[in-house]
């Protein structure tokens, strides 16, 4: 039986023109070598699986190759290049500094530098993963690593260049190297492929690539596991399979669902989703990533940023046609509102439903544009205005004019955040939220309601709107449960005592309030301030461990005794 020899082995490129996704790198090491410009010290750094190590053992080979080829390749028939490959050659040392990183080890190597190498004009010494060496082993290298013999080149690889000192890499030139490119790596694998007899479409190796991260390495071992897996058919279905990704598919499906406003549909599909084992946070990613596709798919100058396959692409400029520009700024802001407070819920799957809910309104939703602050020529015109023109909805005198004007309070309007904006959008409403106190201003419908009402009749109105609400929204019916300030002109403000809770409030329930007062009351100047409550009106709650505590030991102090004859403490 043939031993089975990795492809990362199998395949590691043994020239220069075979290393995959370094051209600037591989021909300037090239182009040194054919003008003999060589120096003593080299830093080859970057991502691991990208090539360093294996650069470094071409150019060993290569700058003690005794016939090179015209391309400035090794010929492989000399005495220096046969033992190479046959892994006996004494022209090349390679160091692991990750376990020989004491000033011992350095010592020992500076021993054998002084030693000219048999066959051949150098002696390369490759450090692999330079930066563990000690902070006194490198300093036992800098004078060697300065002015070595004429014989000796250090070539020094790492993947992290920060935590080499200055002093070292100032003896060194420098190379970066970069991630491999996700189209380079898919052609290699179908050059593998190839050559192995194995069957593939480049949709299934486009998802090795992107599960690689632009590490060839990587990319080579997991190809080997697909192998194994699918008896030689690297195909799509066989990769997702076996690597346990979430397929395309449900993705363009959601999406097709919040088009359609179908948020049974979508519910539906992401219980599938998390049947299959899908974690709701890397689920989230992917769907951004799904929206952020669709978007840079709508420009053809932003569609070579699209990294999948060719079938996959199609896809994606189809289900684009449908989107609009709205829906795809408005989903990804709503899904990073979402990622970045998912953390905060208990339950995850709840928030996520509710997010796909926001989500499936934003298809045929007609944007109006926000209000904006009225500005008067004339300062004074304010002042101007008599007090009899303006409807007050606090008083009991009947109305007199079908078209009067809004009361003050609401013609002055601050610049609405992004967020509140977007809330507003959702809401299918013109409104906009002042910077201080978040006050709602509602665009005046063309029949206005004035019906006069007593702040009494407000806030009983309130109230039945919280006992309404205790089956359906128990979380607000704790926090809405208590007196609002009730001011002149029919202002209502609400105190809460989180900030996520005022937040929440504002995206789900402070439209339907404010439209439950406004029907109830027969009048459309009623406005809503939703605040965080002032330290002196916050109740003394304790949250964190050590706040618990305390207030335990201030109510018993059997638990305080008892906490230090056991010698307990807080973790």
């Amino acid at each position: 039986m043939e031993n089975f020899i990795v492809s990362a082995r199998k395949y590691r490129p043994t020239t220069f023109d075979s290393v995959v996704g370094q051209g600037a790198i591989t021909a300037t090491l090239k182009n040194a070598i054919k003008n003999n410009h060589l120096a003593q010290a080299y830093l080859f750094c970057g991502p691991r699986g990208v090539g360093k190590t294996t650069c470094a053992r071409i150019f060993a080979k290569t700058i003690n190759c005794q016939s090179l080829t015209p391309n400035i390749e090794p010929c492989n028939q000399c005495e220096s290049c046969i033992s190479f490959n046959e892994s006996r050659s004494y022209n090349v040392h390679e160091l692991d500094a990750a376990s020989n990183n004491s000033v011992e080890d350095i010592r020992q190597l500076i021993d054998k530098v002084r030693i000219p190498p048999p066959i051949g004009r150098y002696s390369v010494y490759v450090i692999d993963e330079v930066h563990m060496l000690s902070q006194a082993a490198f300093n036992a290298f800098l004078k060697t690593l300065e002015e070595p013999p004429r014989h000796a080149i250090f070539i020094l690889a790492t993947t992290e260049k920060h935590k080499i000192l200055p002093t070292i890499l100032s003896r060194c030139q420098i190379y970066d190297f970069n991630r491999i490119q996700i189209n380079d790596i898919v052609q290699y694998l179908a050059k593998i492929s190839k050559n192995e007899g194995n069957e593939y479409d480049l949709d299934g190796l486009n998802i090795i690539a992107q599960k690689a991260d632009g590490a060839l390495r990587d990319a080579l071992s997991i190809y080997d596991q697909i192998v194994s897996f699918s008896n030689g058919k690297v195909t799509y279905e066989n990769v997702i399979q076996s690597l346990n990704v979430l397929d395309y598919e449900y993705y363009f499906r959601l999406t097709e669902a919040f088009l359609k406003e179908n948020v049974q549909e979508a519910l539906i599909i992401l219980d599938e989703i998390l049947a299959k084992g899908f974690n709701i946070p890397s689920f989230l990613e992917g769907l951004g990533k799904h929206m952020r596709d669709l978007l840079i798919a709508k420009d053809k100058a932003t569609i070579r940023l699209l990294e999948v396959g060719e079938n996959i692409r199609n896809k994606y400029l189809a289900q684009t046609a449908n989107c609009s520009l709205d829906f795809l700024y408005d989903s990804l802001e709503i899904l990073a509102d979402c990622e970045i407070h998912l953390k905060e819920r208990r339950n995850q799957r709840l928030f996520l439903e509710i997010t796909f809910a926001k989500l499936c309104r934003l298809a045929n939703k007609k944007k109006t544009p926000v209000p904006i602050a009225e500005t008067t020529a004339n300062p004074s015109a304010s002042t101007q205005t008599k007090p009899a023109d303006k409807p007050h909805p606090t008083t009991n005198a009947p109305q007199t004019k079908s078209n009067t004007t809004a009361p003050s309070h609401q013609t002055s309007i601050s610049t609405p955040s992004l967020k509140e904006m977007l809330s507003s959008l959702q809401q299918g409403n013109n409104y906009s939220s002042s910077s201080n106190t978040n006050t709602t201003i509602v665009k005046e419908p063309q029949n206005k309601r004035n019906t006069p009402f007593t702040p009494d009749q407000l806030l009983a109105a309130y109230e039945k709107f919280v006992e309404n609400i205790k089956n359906t929204h128990l979380r607000f019916y704790s926090a809405l449960h208590q007196t609002p300030q009730i001011e002149e002109g029919g202002i209502l403000t609400i105190e809460f005592l989180n900030q996520t809770v005022l937040e929440d409030f504002q995206q789900v329930l402070k439209h339907e309030l404010h439209k439950y007062l406004c029907d109830e009351l027969s009048n459309d100047y009623i406005v809503i301030n939703a605040r965080i409550a002032s330290e002196e009106h916050r109740p003394n709650i304790p949250y964190t461990a050590e706040e618990r505590l305390k207030y335990l030991m201030s109510k018993n102090n059997a638990i305080g005794n008892l906490r230090q004859q056991l010698n307990l403490d807080l973790e």
